[in-house]
Order: structure tokens, then C-alpha cells, then sequence
């Protein structure tokens, strides 16, 4: 069963009545992955490491002091009935923390690059083409900033056009070769292909 992200990304964990919500915020991934790797961080949910998944927990809850107050009555008492609840929407949390794929892109033939160089990129496309405060591109899903990067991109090429409609059929050049061009005979030819006479 493949997994499908929801439309407004984030999950809500609960332990007893405790409960609170977690967003995968370009802040939370670029510190989760820096810090740990994302290898680790599943890892960590499948071992049931109470530190990292700690730290998952503080660095996407948006007040770090509900995130505080509900670790905090996980304390001194059994680990697995807390792990069990939270372990399947902390994983989705994790696959957040990246871009949604593009069912649409073609393969990369490019050289891998890093999540921080990744998380760098969307953070320029916030800030630089988008306009967005700071605060704002580290308040947001490197989904929210991805979809509204490429919205931004479709729409400067509906207003501006894409560049390849600009362009000519036909390069003239091709078709002169360097005696016709001395002759005169190129702008002719260029002429009547245009249309004029």
C-alpha cells in the first residue's frame, strides 16, 4: 500500500489523553537530518530510541513546550505503550521532512547532492523567488515551499512565455551556406521565409 501524503502536512501523536501536533518544517528537516541522517531517524523508530524520537518530537512540535509537556509524562513509566501509538505517524512525519515526489519529473542524470544543499536551495526559493520572510520559509514543509516554487515558475511562464515558443523554427543560418551569404542571396531566402518580398 503506498503511502499518501495529506494535503496540509503534519500529524498529531497521543499518548492517554496527552496529545500534540507536529509539523515538518524546513527548520525541523534541515536540523533532524544535520543531526542524525534520515537513515538514523527510521532507524531510531524502529529501534524505539527514546532520545532521538525525542528530539523529533521537540523540533516539530511549533511550541517546544508542549512538545516538553508531553515527553514529560512518558517518564518513568513503560516505553512500549507509548511507543506503539506513535511510532506509524512519526515515520510519516520523517518521509515529510522531505519534498513530495514529482510524479511528474524525469530522472536526474545530475551528481547527488546533500540534504543541506537541498534544504539550502529551498530556503533561496522562499526567501529569494517567492518573497517569503525568513520566518515564514522555516515555518514551511520543504512540500509547501517545493509546490509553491514550481505554482511561482508556471505562472512567470504563462505571462512571459517559456522561452521555447520564442524561438525560432528554423535557424537561417543553416541554410545559407558562406558563398550565398557574401552574395546577398541569405537575406532573400530569409525574406521569403518571413513572408516579405
Amino acid at each position: 500500500m503506498t503511502y499518501q501524503r495529506p494535503a496540509y502536512e503534519q500529524v498529531t501523536i497521543a499518548h492517554g489523553r496527552n496529545t500534540v501536533t507536529l509539523r515538518p518544517t524546513l527548520r525541523a528537516a534541515a536540523t533532524l537530518e544535520a543531526r542524525h541522517g534520515f537513515p538514523a531517524l527510521f532507524r531510531a523508530l524502529d529501534d524505539f530510541n527514546l532520545s532521538i524520537i525525542s528530539e523529533i518530537i521537540l523540533a516539530t512540535c511549533s511550541r517546544r513546550e508542549d512538545a516538553a509537556a508531553f515527553l514529560s509524562r512518558v517518564e518513568g513509566r513503560p516505553l512500549f505503550p507509548f511507543f506503539i501509538p506513535v511510532r506509524q505517524p512519526l515515520a510519516a512525519l520523517v518521509s515529510m521532512l522531505t519534498p513530495a515526489p514529482d510524479p511528474n519529473a524525469k530522472p536526474s542524470t545530475g551528481n547527488p547532492i546533500t540534504w543541506a544543499d537541498v534544504y539550502a536551495a529551498l530556503y533561496d526559493r522562499a526567501t529569494g523567488w517567492l518573497g517569503w520572510t525568513p520566518e515564514t520559509a522555516w515555518n514551511a514543509t520543504p512540500t509547501e515551499i517545493d509546490r509553491a516554487y514550481a505554482a511561482h515558475y508556471e505562472k512567470l511562464k504563462a505571462i512571459h512565455g517559456s522561452g521555447e515558443a520564442d524561438k525560432p523554427a528554423y535557424d537561417p543560418r543553416e541554410e545559407v551556406t558562406e558563398e550565398q551569404a557574401r552574395s546577398g542571396i541569405a537575406q532573400l531566402k530569409l525574406n521569403a521565409k518571413r513572408g516579405k518580398r
